[in-house]
């Protein structure tokens, strides 16, 4: 609780990954990949309480063992390739407000993006409270260096063209303004405006300014491989 704001914070995790089969539990250093989101929300002074939503008895019991709630096994429709994680928000709100537990906001964590420094969350949380009169949620963004939008290509007729012809060529990153991907460290948003506009991105969202080493999340092995490369460095140097 902060400023007497209750925060649910909610870690999404299907069981069925195309990409990346079994990846949410997948061994990252030692413990599943899902275990490091837990323990940083876990960390946090301000969730209330942290829990996963799967529609796998596997996965529940991982996150049981590292310390998050896993009171249900999501519905399976909830948990189809066309499913949304709103979707799959409104089904965990439905679950608590039906045994009297209500949150003013929800905070919801990716586990396929564990590269949070010490203390993004209650950062992030601390500048959205901070700025309630005039913020409704909040995204975590990181700058995009090499596949700036501007420079990105495509494909037509067998020749390279500019995926959004500006009428000049740019080539140099310096030269753009500079442009964000959100990453999965943090999206968090009021109870009130998440469940009327379905969406994190509303007319009110402010940014969490994420730093170059964070901008991963785990897609496909390769993304796996460089996240483990990342944090054994950040560990070995003892700054994560």
């Amino acid at each position: 609780m902060i400023q007497g704001k209750t925060i649910l914070a909610m870690i999404p995790a299907r069981g069925g990954s195309k990409g990346l089969p079994r990846k949410n539990i997948l061994p990252l250093l030692g413990k599943p990949l899902i275990a490091w989101t837990i323990e940083q929300g876990l960390a946090s002074k301000y969730l209330d309480k942290v829990m996963v939503s799967t529609d796998d008895e596997e996965i529940a019991r991982v996150a049981r063992e590292y310390g998050a709630e896993a009171p249900f096994l999501r519905p399976a429709e909830l948990a189809t390739d066309t499913a949304t994680t709103i979707a799959a928000i409104h089904h965990a709100l439905a679950f608590y407000e039906e045994r009297g537990i209500d949150f003013n906001y929800l905070a919801l964590l990716q586990p396929t993006s564990p590269l949070r420094a010490g203390g993004d969350i209650d950062k992030s949380i601390k500048l959205l409270i901070d700025h309630e009169a005039e913020a409704d949620s909040l995204v975590s963004v990181g700058e995009v260096h090499m596949e700036h939008p501007s420079i990105v290509k495509k494909i037509e007729n067998n020749y390279v063209k500019p995926y959004e012809p500006t009428g000049e060529i740019i080539t140099r990153r310096q030269d753009l303004s500079k442009a964000y991907f959100p990453y999965g460290v943090i999206y968090l948003s009021k109870i009130t405006s998440l469940k009327a506009t379905n969406t994190f991105y509303q007319e009110r969202t402010i940014p969490f300014f994420i730093q170059r080493w964070q901008n991963y999340e785990v897609d496909d092995i390769f993304d796996l491989i460089c996240i483990e490369a990342i944090l054994n460095h950040k560990i070995q140097k003892g700054n994560l």
